[in-house]
Formats: structure tokens, C-alpha cells, sequence
């Protein structure tokens, strides 16, 4: 049986303190407070800033040995032309964390929309590269052209050829309507196609929530059979909430375990739920 991660994409959000942080949380305990709530981080820090040993040493001491950090690659990696010139930046970024034992979860590249199929020869060359028995790889392509019915075959024939894993982008959720709820954020998501399939062991969902909570329902909804599918099969599911008002993650991210706990899916309790009863809110649409 597979296992289920659930968390956000950051720790450090000073506005989570009075809901998901105790009101006076200092951000120093930021990081513990969370992992003792989720089980799993997107780790977004490591995309704008490779962290030193001390922080990452940090890390370690103020995280349950289960949680897991999974860690995009940073942008100067991914963002700045080729793949094939980012190997030895990879093979170092992945050494300097790998002191994170057994909270070492999945790194995943994020590559730029300007990254078209037309690069698959450079990605497979990363991925001939990349150390799989150190650690998993995940990709997330947003080039439109990827997901052409053609491309995207060939896409999942080399993810599948070397069991790496595809981010699974879904952000139905704030493109359901005629608000915007992206208006003013910096960075909007992509709106692409939502394929419920896995290339790898292991299944990484970014789910870009709509800060109100009824919006997402049938989106989520989506979610259960796969999901449920995916740990009969041994997988790992690795689930993160993002959201243009991100106050409201945490509160979708729960209301997730609790949707998938109410149909049965053999997945372990949310240590947030160890720590206090669940706001009556969360059970509302």
C-alpha cells in the first residue's frame, strides 16, 4: 500500500499565525508548527535560494523523521536555457541535500512554458543522468504543445522509461469562473489539461484551490478514485494545495484529508488533527 503526503507549498507564511499557528507564533518555529500538522512541503524556498548545511541541518531538527521535503530544483537550473548545462547544478543540489534521510521526498523540476517538446532529447538526457537511486524525480511541463496528443505520448514514454514521476498541475479550481482570483498575483498558473494518470511510483499533485472553499468541491471530487487507485497500486500520492490567497491553504488542504477519509481511502490520520478539533467552517458548502 502506498502512502499519502498532504501539505502546502511553503511553511513560512506569516498570515497562517491565529489559524494555523497559535496566535504569537514566532517564524523561527514556523517550520516545526507546520510539520506537526502536514506531513509533507512543497519546499518552493529551494526554486529561488539553494539553502546552506545549517539551514538544512535546521530542517532536520525541527521535523518529524516521516515528514518529507519535496524541493524544486532551483530556477537557475530549470529557467535558464538547456538541461543538459544544468546536470552538474543538479548532481550538486542533490548531494548537498541528501542529509535529509529519510525526509528526503521527491525533488521536482519545474520547467519554464518556453520549454517545448522540441527539447525531449535534452530532457532525456537529464534524465539518463539524474541519480534515480538517490532520489525520485518529478517533471512539470506548462509549453501548451506537451500536452498535443502526440507529444504528451512521448512525454509519458520517456518519464515511464526511467520511472520518473509527471507533476500533475491541476488548476481547474480558479479558472471555473468569471472572477479572477489570480488578479493580483504575481505569478498566474497555467491553464493546461488535467490527465489523471502516473509515469512513475510515485504520483505529485499541485492542486491551485480557489479561495473559496464550495469552488473546489467537484474538482477535488475528481481526485478520490484515482487517488485511491494509486495507493491500491503501491504508490505514493503526494498531494500539495496552493492558492492565489494563500491564507486559505491550510483550511483546503484539510478539507481534503477529511474528503478522502470519508470515502475510506487507507491513508494515516493528519497530525493536524492530533492538535485540535476541526473548525466547523471546514465541514460547510
Amino acid at each position: 500500500m502506498g502512502h499519502f503526503y498532504l501539505g502546502c507549498a511553503v511553511w513560512s507564511y506569516k498570515n497562517w499565525v491565529g489559524e494555523l499557528y497559535p496566535l504569537g507564533s514566532r517564524p523561527a518555529d514556523f517550520l516545526s508548527l507546520y510539520s506537526r500538522r502536514f506531513t509533507a512541503v512543497e519546499g518552493n524556498t529551494t526554486f529561488y535560494a539553494i539553502p546552506n548545511a545549517e539551514t538544512v541541518t535546521r530542517w532536520i531538527q525541527q521535523t518529524p523523521s516521516d515528514f518529507k521535503f519535496c524541493l524544486k530544483l532551483p530556477q537557475e537550473l530549470t529557467h535558464q536555457g538547456s538541461l543538459n548545462l544544468a546536470i552538474p547544478g543538479a548532481l550538486k543540489f542533490v548531494e548537498q541535500m541528501q542529509c535529509l534521510g529519510t525526509r528526503f521526498g521527491p525533488i521536482f523540476a519545474q520547467l519554464p512554458p518556453s520549454y517545448s517538446p522540441h527539447l525531449l532529447e535534452d530532457l532525456q538526457d537529464f534524465l539518463q543522468v539524474w541519480p534515480h537511486q538517490i532520489v525520485p524525480l518529478a517533471v512539470e511541463v506548462r509549453h501548451p504543445d506537451w500536452f498535443q496528443p502526440d507529444n504528451f505520448k512521448r512525454l509519458k514514454q520517456l518519464l515511464e522509461s526511467f520511472n520518473v514521476g509527471r507533476v500533475i498541475l491541476d488548476s481547474r479550481p480558479i479558472y471555473s469562473g468569471e472572477d479572477d482570483p489570480q488578479l493580483h498575483s504575481e505569478r498566474k498558473k497555467p491553464q493546461v489539461p488535467v490527465e489523471f494518470s502516473v509515469t512513475a511510483s510515485l504520483a505529485l499533485i499541485r492542486f491551485i484551490s480557489h479561495p473559496q472553499l464550495s469552488r473546489n468541491q467537484p474538482f477535488l471530487e475528481d481526485w478520490i478514485t484515482p487517488i485511491h487507485h494509486w495507493l491500491n497500486q503501491g504508490k505514493d500520492v503526494y498531494f500539495f494545495v496552493h492558492c492565489p490567497l494563500e491564507e486559505r491553504s491550510p483550511s483546503t488542504a484539510k478539507y481534503v484529508q477529511q474528503l478522502l477519509e470519508s470515502h475510506h481511502l487507507p491513508i494515516s490520520p493528519l497530525p493536524w488533527n492530533q492538535l485540535e478539533p476541526i473548525p466547523t467552517q471546514l465541514t460547510l458548502w
